[in-house]
């Protein structure tokens, strides 16, 4: 039944395909699928895969054809609707050699075409190959859990899993200056964008297909509804509950089932908590957990997720590390292919690693922040809805007063941040690059996006119309955008690194809809987000974990900077190759990092974030594909 593997693939304009490309692709991606590997070769076309075994283990190798062998699938991912799937199928006419899921797509295609692909509820990357009309059909799962990249060229189009399958196939590596100024804005480059010009990313819910005369074709079958903001309730508080708790707990069942073994990340947040809890509640046999700490208790979240293990009753792991700093960095680079700066992708790389060594699939607590307003920064924007009662021109003057202010002046940022002349532009430069900053760091030419008009235009698919309320605007912006762009890759890079499946109870879809439609009021209330999830869910929890307050996973990155990473900054950061690349001031460089040793201000997120940019230009200079495992040593 069941695959988590790397796909990758091509088709080329009149000319025969070269089985040895396809290989090498999908060697580059062995790390995803250590267990089995399939190619199909058809005239232009050629389609490969690396598998992760885990159902149907005999039976489930691809690619999958059709009855005559006209339609070719490779898959990446989970089906959990796919046995009523299969059955209407069958009932259909279509007959079927195999038990997984992977099958069943071919037969959806033959049946529904393009649209069959609304139907499936899991999350899913998979590329077809339809021989009768000469034509490439790729699709990605609603929130993109499973990535896509694809290049279309003179000479055919090219997909990979990973953008390192491209890179291997010769796609030109150009890079894309606008997704760089996207990065600086945002730790990561959000779909479409990729690093280079000829590549981009397949949005989450939306599929592609391609033929050697249109090229080309593009459609969406999902998008999350908007938030709802207000307004009279479509059900009672007490409704909501019931149906969370009955759509949660059907979400975790579904993800539960495997013929390997299987079991859950344990960070001692709520939304992992809840998962384990729901576990241990449908589970014969103890859940097996798994929970990292660091040497540095403000970073330890481990006697709260024991308290979880322990009122469930599990299997629990637990690990203290002292992680080699260095070379897993070096590791990230080569994991991530483009320019990616969220820190927390250490620990995710850490536990996932951890996990592997006891089990193929782990459940995760993914989405709950963005779905049901667990972040600090979705109260914050309710406490910033004062300052849109000040004056426009009082604004615009205390924006002056900011400009002229020294970089090094403290209360800068806020006062900049409190004067923007709209709720759109507040939240983003209280939540992601600040224009101060911007302006100092940035060479000529080299600014990203700054107001609301350039910020609409960028991400004009992941904003609501202007009329819609702050708090609206930031979830649907952080649930499309930043999930997708950032949480997601994060999550899928470190745990296929470690030939690790993760699932996502709180992203699917069907949740995910109803949670939309509960009322933002009862989301956040009183400062507190999750207020309705924790009414439905919260007794399941001990009350310590109900009342601390939210630590995020994080390393201790700033005094690793300062530490074991000191010397990696400096050769980096310092460096003549990165003031000859024109993109930041060096002097404003020296700056930052002098500023961060003394301990006068935490300048960690940018310095890593420009640490991060520069080993990716010196991978990408090198041509480098290598992946290896970091080196982590436990005590």
């Amino acid at each position: 039944m069941k695959t988590v593997c790397g796909i990758a693939g091509f088709f080329r304009k009149n000319q025969a395909a070269d089985a040895a490309l396809v290989k090498t692709m999908c060697d580059r991606i062995r790390h995803r699928g250590p267990d089995d590997e399939g190619y199909h070769i058809d005239g232009g076309c050629a389609l490969g895969m690396r598998r992760l075994s885990i159902i149907d283990l005999n039976t489930g190798h691809q690619p999958i054809a059709n009855e005559d062998e006209s339609v070719w699938v490779v898959f990446n991912g989970e089906i959990y609707n796919y046995q009523p799937l299969r059955e209407r199928l069958i009932q259909q006419g279509h007959r079927f050699r195999t038990k997984s899921d992977t099958e069943v797509l071919v037969h959806l295609y033959e049946q529904e075409g393009v649209e069959g692909v609304a139907r499936l509820r899991g999350m899913f990357a998979y590329a077809i190959w339809d021989a009768r009309q000469q034509r490439l059909f790729v699709a990605r799962d609603r929130f993109g859990k499973k990535p896509v990249y694809y290049a279309a060229l003179p000479d055919g189009f090219y997909f990979g899993s990973e953008l390192k399958c491209l890179v291997t196939a010769g796609v030109p590596r150009e890079v894309d200056d606008e997704a760089l100024r996207l990065y600086f804005q945002f730790t990561y480059i959000p779909d479409p964008h990729t690093c280079f010009r000829a590549v981009r990313k397949l949005e989450a819910g939306c599929w592609l297909t391609y033929d050697a005369s249109t090229g080309v074709t593009q459609g969406r079958y999902w998008r999350l509804p908007p938030p709802t903001a207000g307004g009279t309730p479509e059900f009672t508080e007490d409704q909501a509950c019931d149906r969370l708790r009955e759509l949660f707990d059907e979400s975790v069942r579904l993800r539960m089932i495997a013929d390997v073994p299987l079991g859950a990340f344990l960070s001692g947040g709520i939304d992992s908590s809840l998962v384990v809890a729901s576990m241990a509640m449908q589970s014969s046999e103890p859940v097996r957990t798994f929970s990292i700490g660091f040497e540095e208790a403000e970073f330890t979240e481990l006697p709260y997720a024991l308290q979880v293990a322990q009122r469930y009753k599990t299997d629990h792991h637990e690990i203290v590390v002292r992680p080699d700093s260095v070379a897993l960095v070096e590791k990230l680079v080569q994991h991530f292919d483009e320019p990616f700066a969220d820190s927390s992708a250490i620990p995710t790389y850490i536990v996932s690693e951890f996990a592997r060594r006891y089990v193929k699939v782990a459940l995760s607590g993914d989405g709950g922040d963005e779905l049901f307003a667990g972040y600090d920064s979705f109260a914050l924007v309710e406490k910033l809805r004062v300052w849109d009662r000040v004056p426009r021109a009082a604004r615009a003057a205390m924006s002056g007063v900011a400009n002229l202010l020294p970089y090094s002046t403290y209360g800068k940022n806020y006062l900049y941040g409190v004067s923007r002349p709209n709720s759109l532009e507040r939240y983003f430069q209280f939540n992601y690059a600040n224009e101060a900053m911007k302006r100092s760091l940035f060479a000529s030419g080299w600014l990203p996006p700054a107001n609301g008009d350039e910020l609409r235009r960028t991400f004009q698919e992941y904003l609501l119309p202007d009329d819609a309320d702050p708090l609206s605007q930031a979830l649907y912006f952080e649930a499309r955008a930043n999930l997708t762009g950032d949480m997601l890759v994060k999550v899928d890079r470190m745990s296929m690194a470690a030939s690790l499946e993760v699932r996502c109870p709180l992203l699917d879809h069907e949740l995910a809809e109803f949670a939309q439609r509960i009322p933002n009021s009862w989301k956040l209330r009183d400062g507190k987000g999750k207020w309705i999830l924790l009414r439905a869910l919260g007794e399941r929890l001990p009350g310590e974990l109900l009342n601390r307050r939210k630590m995020g996973f994080s390393v201790p990155l700033a005094k690793w900077l300062r530490g074991p990473l000191r010397e990696m900054l400096h050769d980096n950061l310092l460096s003549r190759s990165l003031a000859e690349r024109g993109i930041v001031s060096p002097k404003f460089v020296q700056y930052l990092v002098s500023e961060h040793e003394s301990g006068r201000r935490d300048n960690q997120s940018w310095l890593w974030s420009l640490l991060m940019l520069e080993l990716w230009f010196r991978e990408t200079e090198r041509g480098a594909v290598a992946i290896s495992v970091s080196p982590v040593v436990a005590r």
